[in-house]
């Protein structure tokens, strides 16, 4: 019976060092100092098996339509590509600065559709990982699921090919970096000598 005490002396012990070191300072959030293994490790662990819980239930819809492969690219151009590139695209300045690095969704990946629903939708907390399902509908963001399983097979030319081709890419990149609805101007965009209008993230 004694030693039942053991185990909640324990617990109590383990939080008491941990809310020492939480208030020391003494961990590092700066993004430039990269998690150690250990730590780097507990992260991907439990972020994975988080996703993998919550995805399970998802049902996939088909994914093969051209047209929504086509609007998947608009979306991805104008939301993604900074972090995640795109073809002929091997680094950005926003990419270099995050730390854990995002995945470059150029090569292939084991994660599922219903997976990468999930991730899009929702997001991850203490990451770069926005959760854009607060801005867009669930159709919006399969159709970036049904492109990122083309992604990986596309040239740079027929990367920039789909997204021009797609009437949604250059109605999203205003709305994401053009002009606010105050008539500011946002820095996705500069003015050229001309009086037109460069964008500055895409990729080239």
């Amino acid at each position: 019976m004694r030693r039942l005490w053991i185990w909640p002396l324990i617990g109590l012990a383990i939080g008491a060092l941990a809310a020492l070191l939480a208030y020391s300072g003494v961990f590092d959030v700066a993004a430039d100092t990269p998690h150690s293994a250990l730590v780097y490790a507990v992260i991907e662990t439990v972020r994975d098996r988080s996703i993998a819980v919550r995805a399970a239930k998802i049902q996939v819809p088909p994914l093969d339509d051209p047209k929504l492969i086509g609007k998947g690219a608009g979306h991805y151009d104008a939301m993604c590509s900074a972090c995640h590139l795109a073809p002929g695209v091997k680094r950005s300045e926003i990419r270099d600065g995050l730390s854990p690095q995002p995945p470059d969704l150029t090569e292939r990946t084991d994660v599922s559709s219903a997976e990468m629903f999930w991730i899009i939708k929702h997001g991850i907390k203490m990451s770069a990982m926005p959760a854009w399902g607060k801005t867009h509908d669930d159709p919006s963001i399969w159709a970036i699921v049904a492109f990122l399983h083309k992604l990986p097979d596309l040239t740079a030319a027929q990367y920039q090919t789909l997204v021009e081709s797609n009437a949604e890419a250059d109605h999203h990149r205003h709305e994401h970096e053009g002009h606010s609805e105050h008539g500011i101007e946002t820095p996705g965009h500069h003015h050229d000598q001309g009086g037109g209008e460069r964008d500055s993230n895409r990729p080239r």
